[in-house]
């Protein structure tokens, strides 16, 4: 890889949640950029063989570990294992999320709000630990949040909350690891065109999004992974502790 797609050349990834939606879009962009990725993925072994499979015959350089992010013995050694595997760690795109089921704060149990806290916020909070520790000088940590957290809505209380926890981890890693050169952000997209988004929201709801932003459409998992690339590239260096809105202007 040559010029404006080397850019990344000799740096290492992680991405959490690898295997479709805005996860896949960042690992293609990565390793189009020059960069060697370790993705994980819970369950879509076939999708996340895939993803590899197409960044190999683009010449890139992309590996799948299956990694259940509710374990938390299982995050530590997933992340050690590929700071191993790639010979040490520049980048870590924290993306992998769960939702549930879409409840009233009063319906909403605790084993709903466990079963996502643990994913998006524990899990989170371990990665970025392994990266403080371990992250080479001048590296970034990008994780992905949601629009939701200044934009909420009803029936998502712990998805919100789980949110904005991380947007806050972002900024006091952003603190603690500056002197190193390493910077630490959030993206938080608008409505994005992902089988999360689709399987949330009714046809009708989706239907309605584009009228509601300046540039009248959904947005795509490429769109948020190209901000996360800037993010993550060399261009990205005086930008931390920050969240950016990948919304496509919707208020």
């Amino acid at each position: 890889m040559t010029g404006a797609e080397s850019v990344l050349a000799g740096k290492n990834a992680v991405v959490t949640g690898g295997s479709r939606g805005i996860g896949r879009a960042v690992v293609e962009r990565l390793c189009r950029d020059g960069a060697r990725v370790v993705l994980t993925y819970r369950r879509e072994r076939e999708a996340a063989d895939e993803v590899c499979a197409a960044v190999r015959a683009g010449g890139g350089q992309a590996y799948a570990v299956r990694l259940d992010l509710a374990d938390a013995a299982a995050t530590e050694q997933a992340m050690a294992a590929a700071d191993a595997r790639l010979g040490g760690l520049d980048i870590l795109v924290n993306n992998a999320a769960r939702t549930s089921a879409r409840l009233p704060l009063a319906e909403t149990g605790t084993e709903h709000f466990d079963e996502v806290l643990t994913v998006n916020t524990r899990a989170v909070f371990l990665t970025t630990r392994y990266a403080a520790r371990h992250l080479r000088d001048g590296g970034r940590i990008i994780t992905v949040s949601t629009a939701n957290t200044v934009r909420p809505g009803p029936g998502i209380a712990p998805y919100v909350m789980s949110k904005g926890a991380v947007e806050q981890l972002m900024a006091v890693a952003a603190h603690e690891l500056g002197a190193r050169g390493i910077t630490a952000n959030t993206v938080s997209p608008g409505a994005t065109d992902t089988d999360m988004l689709r399987g949330a929201n009714p046809p009708e709801a989706l239907a309605a999004v584009p009228a509601m932003t300046p540039l009248a459409r959904l947005g795509t998992p490429s769109d948020i992974a190209d901000v996360i690339a800037f993010l993550a590239g060399p261009d990205g260096r005086w930008i931390t502790g920050q969240n950016v809105r990948a919304t496509g202007g919707l208020a």
